[in-house]
């Protein structure tokens, strides 16, 4: 089984909820422009002042969405 990698982007503030929703239509958009197969982008709101979204790629899609996207952090993905 291959691994997979949660690809992750932090928001901090009042309005982070607000931030991380719109940058998975960022993502969205961007996995639609380049015919990949990923099929989990989301965000999760960790409190009111910290959400996240977060992006989980394969091991041979994590280089390139990496350097194209530069999200925060990255940790395995676990299910």
């Amino acid at each position: 089984m291959e691994r997979l990698i949660k690809l992750i982007w932090d928001f901090r503030g009042p309005d982070a909820e607000k931030i991380a929703e719109h940058h998975v239509i960022h993502l969205n958009e961007f996995v639609s422009m380049e015919s990949m197969p990923i099929a989990i982008v989301e965000k999760q709101v960790i409190n009111d002042h910290y959400s996240i979204a977060y992006m989980v790629v394969n091991d041979q899609q994590m280089i390139t969405v990496r350097d194209r996207l530069k999200p925060h952090r990255g940790e395995l993905y676990q299910q």
